[in-house]
This record gives structure tokens, sequence and C-alpha cells, in this order.
């Protein structure tokens, strides 16, 4: 399958590399606005660079780095278009994307696409679609969770409060901030809207506020069960689950910080984290009631989704392949 990404920003360098280690996938090129030391990371890594119009062509040659022609050459190129843009950009590119499928992220709205998607959700939902939306990072973690409850104990509703980071590490102008920001003031956060379009029948409200950090947000999940139970028996429901980690105190992970550090330590390029990380002992189930703590690496939870979304609009494997092969090539530890 050839594969071209547009935008090599956050989101886009990740899933442009999980793309070049596909044995079933030709990483045909990216786009970049700016000529700049991005630009340069990827021709060093043999990646060939697009610009989005003649313009930006020539705003590249005369910085001295040649380009391989505009994104309407890449399209020509490619089986599928990863949109990886600017949150609202995306839509302005369905015209230029006529003709090849093409991958959305969270930061569009749901009608930019057929479907919204997370592998272990509704793969097959997306098969041979020609537009698919890959929803956001919380969103991608929530779903997760709430989906391996749901099949295994029923959810009757789910309530949860996110703590977001306030910017990514680097996103300068942002910055950090002296203050825990209501984001939004009004109830519910748009990530219950958005948990619906993939799992539409979750009965659920959420919350959310900015806090001063950059790496990772942290959730609150309360949820209520159809059926009643035991802590142990969703804490093996969890470890079953494709792309959880189950971190404990006993370990040592008390933070953000730990887990950045151990993915670190691991090997993880960037200290990229692709699982939904939950802390074990805070995970609770009292009856029909289940409470725990969940962590999310806003930069990488959805790369590995990416890819599996590239294979099901392609109709090339089964959700257990893909997912199976996607995490084999991130080291993902497998269930």
């Amino acid at each position: 399958m050839k594969v071209a990404v547009n935008g090599y920003g956050t989101i886009g360098r990740r899933v442009a590399e999980a793309i070049r280690l596909q044995r079933d996938m030709t990483l045909v090129g990216v786009t970049k606005a700016t000529p700049d030391y991005k630009a340069h990371l990827a021709i060093a890594n043999g990646i060939s660079i697009y610009a989005l119009d003649e313009r930006g062509v020539e705003k590249f040659s005369q910085a001295g780095i040649e380009v391989s022609g505009n994104l309407e050459d890449l399209v020509k190129k490619a089986d599928v278009i990863v949109d990886c843009t600017p949150g609202d950009v995306g839509r302005t590119y369905l015209h230029r994307y006529k003709g090849r499928k093409a991958i959305f992220q969270g930061g569009e709205a749901a009608d930019v696409a057929e479907t919204s998607f997370v592998a272990q959700c509704n793969f097959n939902n997306s098969i041979g679609k020609e537009r698919v939306r890959v929803v956001s990072c919380n969103t991608t973690s929530i779903c997760r969770v709430l989906h391996s409850l749901d099949m295994n104990f029923g959810v009757r509703r789910a309530r949860a409060v996110i703590a977001r980071r306030a910017a990514d590490p680097e996103e300068v102008g942002r910055g950090l901030i002296d203050a825990v920001v209501l984001d939004p003031v009004d109830i519910p956060s748009h990530h219950a809207a958005d948990v619906k379009t993939v799992l539409p029948n979750i009965d659920i409200v959420t919350m959310a506020m900015k806090i001063p950090t950059t790496h990772m947000h942290v959730h609150s999940l309360m949820v209520s069960l159809k059926k009643p139970a035991t802590t142990l028996q969703v804490l093996d429901t969890l470890e079953a689950t494709p792309r959880m980690m189950l971190a404990g105190k006993s370990e040592g992970f008390k933070s953000t910080a730990n887990i950045v550090e151990y993915a670190r330590e691991m090997g993880r390029r960037r200290a990229d984290i692709y699982e939904s990380v939950i802390w074990r002992d805070s995970v609770k189930a009292d009856g029909d009631e289940v409470y725990l703590y969940m962590a999310v690496h806003q930069e990488a939870i959805v790369v590995p989704e990416n890819i599996d979304a590239i294979r099901a609009v392609m109709g090339a494997s089964s959700a257990e392949e893909s997912i199976r092969e996607t995490n084999r090539t991130l080291g993902i530890k497998d269930v």
C-alpha cells in the first residue's frame, strides 16, 4: 500500500515513521509548509518532501531544499492520504484528495469522514471506506477502556474528568499556564460526544481542565456496570485488552513523569507511549461501580490507530491481524 502523509508535525512525523516500519506499506512522501529543521530531518531520514503548492516549491528552493513536487504530485503517487494537518485544516483538503482514500485526525469535526475509528472498537465499520477519522488522543483512550468493560460486564454509564496537558513540549507559543483552566467551563466537554461517534450506545458525560504540564493527560474514570464485578475481574479484563498498560505504585509509578521516564528507558523513540496507561492500584470495583486513573500520551497514542485505519480502508486485513502487526512493529506488548 502506497501511503502519503500531509503534514509533518507532532503526529505526522510519528505516523510517517510508523508507516515505514510496516511490511505491507510504503511511505511515498510527506508534505511540509515550512523549510525548517524538520524538513532537514526528513531528508536526512530518506523521506521525500513535497510542498503544498508551487509557491511552496519556490520557498523551499530559496532555502536550498529540493522538494519532489507539490501536494497534487504526492496524491497521484498514493493509495491512501493520512491528513495530519492542524485541526480544522484537513477539511479544506478534501477536494484535493478526490479519488484517494483519506484518513483524518481527531481535530477535525466528525462529519469530515464517513466514520470515526478506534481499532479494537469498530475496525470493521471502516473497511473499504473512502474517508475515516481517527479520533483524538483522549477519545481513543476512553474508548479502549469502555469498550473492553462493555464487552465483559456491560456499561450502564460512564463519567470522566480529564486533566489535560496545557501544550505539547514543542508548543512554546502556547506555553505553560500558572493556573488550572476549565476547558470548557460548560459541561459536558466535547469528549463525550466524540466517544459516541465510536461507541454510540454508551451513556457518557465528560469534564475537562487544562493543567500546567506538557507530558500526558490524566483521566479519572467512574463507570457503572450492568452486572457486578470484582476488582480482580476488572484488572484481568484490562490486562487482556490490547494497547493497555497497567502500572503499579510498588513499581515506582506514582506520576506521569515516571511513565515518561520508563518509556525513555525502554528505548521508545521520543519516549512515545502508545498504550493507555492505567494505575493498577487505582482500579477499584464496588459492586457495579468501577473507578480508575488513566494517563494518555497525547503525542503518540493515535499512531497505531492510524496504521490500522490504513489497513481498514484498503481492506488489507482483519482487525486482529492488523492490531497484532502494528503492535509488533511499534514494540507494543501483545496480549
